[in-house]
């Protein structure tokens, strides 16, 4: 089969599509025929600095996949031949990753693809859903009528995060850098819209929700913003970062204002082996699957490109300012 090689880290070159064997699914595995691969963050990290696992190279990178059982191992009891799937594994250096025509996986790990989108679009999902899901509903415990600050809120995870906190009931505010992406963030359902070069978006929380502060403050850019969000968020309120804190982070108004701080990593269960918290996640996926076939929730792809292209993919990736998600198209026959 094709699939991306990672024999080295460095720039977006270092991946190349070569000839590999294609994997056989052990017992409780699936074999899947994938058609598409999300692209995120973590993988350009991985290819620039190096796997989780530097001694099992070459890698094959991509957490997210979405395609079409082809083979089932000894055991498999949830799933069929020709079942259509979408799920997050693999891609961290131990495991193959879905930037390849096959992957294998646990069928407990696995999710149904929701029906009404494409697989582009289901690719592009899991990370992020996951993400959003567990820092907000986890980590944070949003509650519905509670006020939510969303920071990117036209990224990939910041896009579906909005969604997943007005399903919850939650009023949402939003930073943004453009016309177009508020226009983008509007549609999804944003109450409160702020520009964060033009204005200080901390002061800008505050004076929405009446000085008092935001109940949720969920970070996903990280750097100097997770310390500026401090007076943002209201006095025992939660902020959730999906990003390391610098060493240099000022925790003095977090610790005046008595605030609850969340730090999410969907890749834990992954990294660590955690079954249970894998299948977990399985299950967020299927809950989010009901609601995209429901219509109330929707993933944006804003760019695709063939596994052949997967450098200028990550190229893209690393420039920013991309709204929704890149997916990798591997398979054209569905």
């Amino acid at each position: 089969m094709k699939a991306v090689l990672m024999t080295a880290s460095g720039s977006p070159e270092v991946l190349q599509v070569q000839e590999v064997a294609k994997p056989t699914p052990g017992n409780g595995e699936l074999l899947v025929r994938l058609v598409a691969a999300g692209v995120n963050p973590i993988d350009t990290k991985l290819r620039k600095r190096g796997t989780f696992y530097p001694e099992q190279m070459p890698a094959i990178l991509g957490c997210d996949g979405a395609g079409v059982v082809e083979a089932v191992g000894t055991g498999v009891q949830r799933f069929h031949l020709g079942d259509k799937v979408y799920f997050c594994h693999g891609g961290l250096g131990a495991h193959q990753g879905n930037y390849a025509e096959y992957t294998v996986i646990d069928e407990r790990f696995v999710a149904r693809k929701p029906t009404s989108i494409s697989f582009a679009e289901a690719a592009a999902a899991p990370l992020v859903l996951i993400t959003a899901w567990e820092a907000l509903y986890e980590r944070g415990r949003l509650e519905p009528r509670e006020r939510v600050l969303i920071h990117a809120g036209a990224g990939g995870v910041g896009h579906v995060a909005i969604q997943l906190a007005k399903l919850k009931g939650a009023a949402v505010a939003t930073t943004v850098s453009t016309g177009d992406k508020a226009e983008f963030v509007k549609q999804l359902g944003a109450d409160e819209i702020i520009f964060y070069k033009q204005t200080d978006f901390a002061q800008a929380a505050l004076n929405w929700t009446g000085g008092e502060g935001v109940d949720l403050a969920f970070d996903t850019v990280g750097g100097d913003t997770f310390e500026k969000t401090f007076p943002a968020v209201r006095i025992y309120g939660d902020i959730v970062t999906i990003l390391e804190p610098v060493a240099n982070t000022v925790w003095k108004t977090a610790r005046l204002r008595n605030l609850r701080i969340g730090l999410e990593l969907m890749l834990t269960p992954m990294s660590l082996g955690i079954t249970e918290s894998l299948q977990h996640q399985a299950e967020i996926l299927e809950q989010c699957a009901a609601w995209i076939d429901e219509g109330k929730l929707k993933i944006h792809v804003s760019h695709q490109f063939p596994l052949m292209e997967v450098a200028k993919a990550h190229q893209l990736l690393e420039k920013g300012a991309i709204a929704g998600k890149i997916v990798l198209l591997i398979n054209d026959e569905y």
